[in-house]
């Protein structure tokens, strides 16, 4: 998204995609209605919802024998006003096709960011790794954006402050079946956690394990596993057999963190390589497209006239560090209240007042929805030079 906002602006830039195509699974695949603004802005909205995809327009849990609504995002004051739910593959090939229009837009695929070019204290450019061998790139600003596991952000000394999360998730499809819920929702109950995504044709599922429980998982079976989901939601016991081997399953270690200073001379980190979210929400995605608009934003005219100081960098980092504080505020403070809570329970869980009241006082379900679905400080895009 940077890089094609960047281009749009008029600035060259190249993109580096190290894998040869963007199919991976079970990543983020929540797009909020924040995002979904930004595509309008751009002129996108309807070539992208042509795309498969479902929506969500309410998020709710079930906890223990009790359904509680959580969030309508019907009232959001957006162009959409529900979550899209789509694979991530689709929406990233999306946005390479859109850049492609552009002159200033090289995307190179196949490609790993390895190494920093530097000139003394400044970077300079990236090294890249590729199938023909190492490429120097030369750039202004090279523009971190490899995820929580970055690569780069240790070659330049940067460690995030680690917040902590008392929980991974294994991650899993199951078929969905006539008569199953239409909404997504979570399920609650004594010791177990799971979050279902409504994807049409299957649900993607996120059942909660404490934190590096998955060895011991793994030691007590799969059927032992199969069974904990059944447990958990019965109507599951029809297919819960389509997890054949371990190989269904993909474990997503959870960590909350950021950096205490995201820039340097001609070097920024945008998204889950400033600051990793935990799932709580399913915001990271569209924290980190935020990000992107806000450096499209800022650094597109420094660009244009003349070029990029470390005190343009700083900005971006003043604009968008008060979100990601009060957001990762509110995932610690929901890690600690309840998921910590509900994973050491022993006893079938009854939903916290703050829930009760949502579904008392259905008005109250927009404070949740505003939230999740447009954030702390929503990005518009800047109109193109």
């Amino acid at each position: 998204m940077a890089g094609f906002l960047l281009a749009r602006a008029g600035i060259d830039v190249v993109v580096l995609e190290k894998h040869a195509d963007f199919f991976r699974d079970f990543r983020g695949d929540t797009i909020h209605p924040s995002t979904l603004q930004v595509m309008h802005e751009l002129g996108l909205l309807d070539a992208f919802l042509t795309l498969p995809h479902s929506k969500a327009v309410h998020l709710g849990a079930q906890v223990g024998e009790t359904f509680v609504p959580i969030a309508d995002f019907s009232h959001l004051p957006t162009r959409c006003k529900f979550i899209a739910l789509m694979p991530q593959w689709d929406f990233l090939d999306f946005l390479a096709r859109q850049g492609k229009r552009y002159p200033g837009f090289h995307l190179m695929m196949g490609a790993d960011a390895s190494g920093l070019l530097r000139n003394g204290d400044t970077v300079t450019g990236v090294v890249a790794t590729t199938a023909d061998g190492p490429v120097e790139i030369n750039a202004e600003l090279a523009i971190a954006a490899d995820g929580r596991h970055s690569t780069l952000r240790p070659l330049v000394g940067f460690e995030p402050i680690e917040f902590g999360a008392p929980m991974d998730i294994l991650w899993m499809r199951m078929s969905r079946h006539a008569g199953d819920p239409a909404d997504s929702l979570g399920r609650l109950d004594a010791g177990r956690m799971m979050v279902l995504i409504n994807r049409d044709e299957y649900w993607q599922c996120a059942f909660v394990i404490p934190k590096g429980g998955f060895d011991q998982v793994r030691a007590a079976g799969l059927e032992a596993f199969r069974q904990e989901i059944v447990g958990l939601v019965p109507v599951f016991a029809d297919r819960v057999q389509e997890l054949k081997d371990w190989d269904d399953i993909k474990l997503l270690t959870v960590a909350v963190n950021r950096l205490a200073t995201w820039y340097k001379p001609g070097f920024l980190c945008i998204g889950d390589a400033a600051h990793a979210m935990s799932p709580i929400g399913g915001v990271g995605v569209n924290l980190a497209v935020q990000d992107a608009v806000a450096t499209a934003n800022i650094l597109g005219p420094r660009f244009r006239s003349g070029g990029v100081t470390a005190a343009d960098l700083a900005l971006v980092q003043q604009r968008r560090e008060m979100p990601t504080r009060l957001t990762q505020r509110l995932q610690i403070l929901a890690q600690n209240r309840v998921i910590t809570g509900v994973l050491r329970g022993t006893t079938t869980p009854r939903p916290p007042l703050a829930l009760r009241l949502l579904g008392v006082f259905p008005v109250l379900q927009r404070v949740p929805a505003r939230l999740i679905g447009m954030g702390f400080r929503p990005e518009h895009v800047t109109p193109g030079p």
